[in-house]
């Protein structure tokens, strides 16, 4: 056995051991240590660089690092195998996704304010903002030797008295509290019940004087990204946001590489593990520690995700989802509760989860299409969710249909060799002087925090001051030269947006052609699916009255460059409106009222799904759109060509 210590910039340090032979990125893996690699370990993206410090590794050369990296001790965790003790750094773009958790600080107004629409939004749409989750006083006489009713039934006799009640249950959680609770309060207590019908549902018992707070968990659960709130029940006060790196992406980027993982011996159990205990209980504990607020309150959860992280997260066979024809588990479940999962809330808490629509258009954008309120317009308008995929609703209140389109990764720093999540040290949002090449940068994070890769926002910024200063041509070449601009002995161009000694990581901050060419085609995939879903019901980009734009990529998106690199439609940047973190917006409706609930359900099966593969004209339209902006110049007229045109 070999002692394998993994050391991060940030200080932290982990010591394992391993076999000899066995692969240093799977040797990570078992440790819990979090090395990003989105194609999950085929050599393929480049992501999981690390830094030999001292020790043995077997480490083959690769394209994706240079002679002098590979001298400085550059190796890819992937293709490494262990042949003694040995050292490595993990860099921060290395392990960006593994951001810190975040706990969000409600007091500033932005924080909460999208949430507060979404519940304005509903309310006038008619939708009541009223769940069945409610408290009530019992009092019940005291036992007596003449009343020898044990405690259950004189409480739910007591109960069915005061609500009018055919039928009580009583779990074991509540039932083995009764005895202490009923003698600590004299027999007046109060009750935490779900009401349906004349049936009532128990769920705690707690002595009438104490102060009980309903809890709820609203959960968004990306590819990428999780994020959560804690919130009141009865008033729908948001009291704690949190968000974290889904500790899958170790697995994987994508979801086809974490199926893959999941049918390998104990993969689902790894897979439900890292959603579950490696990050849905800690962001519980952390948002219930920053408020005070005791987990064992929450009784009631929502989650809105794709099809694939519901499998994952539930431990179910996800392999159907990627084989033709494409067959999951279920679309809707309203089985599923916090002790089948294992989740660090009350045990009998119901878990509700926003119905998938199909195998590649799931939860999230049910929930995503209820908040953006396109269903409920005349006009005609389109939703569109900018994650790991990417996915399109378009339609108006009287239908809606929807498809999906392999973008990749690269809205969310997958793929991009300097690209990364939203989160510290990403640089969100940039222009370049056009007559300098400098460029002007924001980077997320307190001030003074140095940058460390580029994130969704700040990509597509980038390119598309790339083209509009022409150091790049329509094909994402460099055209211009300059101290910004260099050229490997290759002949491959990139741009540095900061050098070393500027950055928050060892290397420069920089993006070449093939990071440009990357994303050209995430790009040409949203905007083909646009015009494929338009053309099937005989529309035209001229049509759409409104876009609504969602995803964590960034703080926002600068339409005026998205529409100028291709990705959106040509159309008044007035028509644009950016929503944010619309599933986890449609979590919370969902969670906060019973309606929402109902009214997302109708939306899911109201709403045709469309199959781009099988469009016989798709991937003509996506060749035509892998190029900046587009083969026919014609589609874009407000925006000014550059460099040579298409041939």
């Amino acid at each position: 056995m070999f002692q394998v210590t993994f050391r991060f910039e940030s200080g932290e340090k982990v010591t394992t051991y391993a076999q000899e032979g066995e692969n240093l990125l799977e040797t990570a893996r078992k440790a819990n240590v979090a090395i990003d690699a989105p194609c999950s370990g085929n050599a393929s993206c480049g992501k999981c660089k690390v830094r030999l410090i001292s020790g043995m590794l077997d480490s083959q050369k690769t394209r994706h690092i240079f002679e002098e990296e590979y001298e400085q001790g550059w190796r890819l965790a992937c293709v490494s195998k262990i042949n003694g003790d040995v050292e490595v750094v993990v860099p921060d773009i290395a392990s960006a996704y593994r951001s810190r958790m975040k706990v969000a600080d409600l007091s500033s107004k932005e924080e909460i304010a999208i949430f507060e629409k979404a519940k304005s939004d509903i309310e006038q749409a008619g939708i009541v903002l009223k769940n069945s989750l409610r408290t009530v006083d019992v009092c019940m006489n005291v036992p007596t030797l003449d009343d020898t009713m044990p405690d259950n039934e004189r409480f739910t006799r007591a109960l069915k008295k005061e609500l009018g009640l055919k039928s009580v249950r009583v779990p074991y959680s509540a039932l083995r509290k009764m005895s202490h609770v009923f003698r600590e309060s004299d027999f007046k207590v109060k009750a935490v019940i779900r009401v349906a019908g004349d049936d009532a549902f128990v769920y705690d018992i707690y002595p009438q004087t104490e102060n009980v707070v309903i809890g709820g968990l609203a959960i968004d659960i990306g590819t990428t990204t999780v994020s959560a709130l804690l919130i009141n029940m009865l008033t729908g006060e948001v009291i704690g946001k949190a968000s974290a790196g889904n500790g899958q992406i170790r697995y994987g980027a994508d979801v086809i590489n974490r199926i893959i993982e999941s049918v390998k011996p104990g993969g689902s159990e790894r897979l439900q593990k890292a959603i579950i205990e490696e990050t849905i209980n800690p962001m519980v504990q952390q948002m219930c520690r920053a408020t005070g607020f005791d987990p064992r309150h929450i009784y009631r959860m929502s989650v809105a995700s794709n099809t694939t992280m519901n499998h994952l997260l539930t431990g179910m066979n996800g392999d159907p989802i990627r084989m033709e024809p494409y067959i999951p588990t279920f679309y809707k479940t309203n089985s599923l509760y916090a002790s089948d999962l294992g989740i660090t809330v009350n045990p009998d808490a119901h878990i509700i989860m926003a119905p998938n629509i199909g195998s590649y258009v799931g939860g999230d954008i049910t929930a995503g299409t209820l908040v953006s309120m396109i269903w409920n317009r005349p006009e005609f308008s389109l939703f569109i969710d900018l994650g790991t995929n990417g996915e399109l609703v378009f339609g108006n209140e009287d239908f809606l249909m929807s498809c999906a389109c392999s973008a990749g990764p690269a809205f969310e720093g997958g793929d991009i060799s300097c690209g990364m999540r939203a989160t510290d040290g990403a640089i969100e949002a940039c222009t370049i002087d056009a007559e300098t090449m400098e460029p002007s940068f924001h980077v997320i994070g307190k001030e003074g925090t140095k940058p460390i890769g580029l994130c969704g926002s700040g990509i597509i910024d980038v390119i598309g001051e790339l083209y509009r200063t022409k150091i790049i041509n329509p094909k994402g070449k460099f055209i211009r030269n300059g101290k910004r601009v260099r050229h490997d002995k290759y002949g491959m161009g990139s741009y540095v947006l900061a050098f070393a000694e500027d950055a928050g990581s060892v290397k420069d901050v920089e993006i070449n052609e093939v990071d440009i060419d990357n994303f050209i085609r995430a790009k040409g995939a949203i905007f083909s699916a646009i015009r494929t879903m338009l053309s099937s019901v005989d529309f035209d980009i001229s049509m759409i009255e409104d876009v609504y734009v969602a995803g964590g990529i960034g703080s926002g998106i600068n339409m005026g460059n998205a529409v100028r690199i291709g990705m959106f439609p040509d159309i008044p940047l007035d028509k644009f409106h950016y929503i944010g973190n619309s599933s986890l917006s449609g979590s919370y409706a969902m969670l906060l009222s019973t309606a929402a609930e109902k009214k997302c359900y109708e939306i899911a099966k109201n709403m045709t799904y469309l199959e781009l593969s099988a469009v016989p004209t798709y991937m003509d339209e996506f060749v035509a759109s892998c190029f900046i902006p587009h083969t026919d110049a014609a589609l874009f007229p407000s925006v000014e060509l550059t460099g040579q045109n298409p041939e």
